[in-house]
């Protein structure tokens, strides 16, 4: 039996339009016991996922856990580009055992959820696996998450895989939403994110522009 391929992204890719972001816990006390990655490349890469949603629309939720009492404020890299979120604060580990959340979730009403957080194997590991266990399709972005060490995270991130769940980085979701250089009403914005958030990516892109006057799909305009 022959295939017939056609011009079309697969269905599991991720459109800026059919998911939720939730950002959980990227907090200054959950951020110091943090070992699987340091602070400076967590940061980068929490700020890289939050300004990629910011400017694509994405419907996203930023949660706590007792920001007032133990683990203090919000990454100012997610406040940058969410200046206005509404942050929901909870006493669950879980963010989806929490009423406000869900109702949030609920609100927005997508089908497919993106996590990121502090820390992998407790306040990711739980709403993963109990969106999965809804119906929901998980995707978690690994390096916008950390635990107190490498094996830590590194087994939450293989649990929520059996379960089920999509893993995924931060310049990879990045990528993804724009995902086709010829879409010039995100062109720019994509690329100088990626020129400022993306590691060596990011210089590179920098380097061809100031060197070769390049752009990828033959866009002119600066990033």
């Amino acid at each position: 039996m022959s295939i017939t391929a056609t011009p079309t992204p697969g269905k599991s890719l991720l459109t800026p339009a059919d998911h939720t972001l939730i950002l959980i816990d990227h907090q200054s006390q959950m951020a110091f016991a943090t070992k699987s990655i340091d602070g400076a490349t967590l940061r980068t890469n929490t700020a890289l996922v939050a300004q990629a949603a910011a400017g694509f629309g994405v419907d996203t939720i930023v949660t706590t856990v007792a920001a007032t009492s133990f683990s203090g404020p919000v990454f100012d890299e997610v406040l940058e580009a969410f200046p206005d979120a509404a942050q929901i604060d909870r006493t669950t580990m879980n963010c989806w055992e929490d009423a406000n959340v869900i109702a949030a979730v609920n609100a927005i009403g997508k089908p497919r959820v993106v996590l990121a957080g502090l820390w992998t194997g407790v306040c990711i590991v739980g709403p993963a696996v109990s969106a999965i266990d809804q119906g929901f399709d998980v995707y978690v972005i690994a390096d916008a998450c950390g635990d107190v060490s490498s094996e830590a995270h590194d087994r939450a991130m293989d649990r929520m895989v059996q379960a089920g769940a999509k893993p995924m980085t931060a310049v990879q979701y990045l990528l993804e939403l724009q995902r086709d250089w010829g879409r010039g009403e995100t062109y720019a914005m994509t690329t100088g994110i990626a020129r400022k958030y993306a590691g060596s990516y990011g210089l590179g892109i920098a380097y061809a522009r100031s060197m070769f006057d390049a752009h990828e799909g033959g866009h002119a305009q600066a990033a």
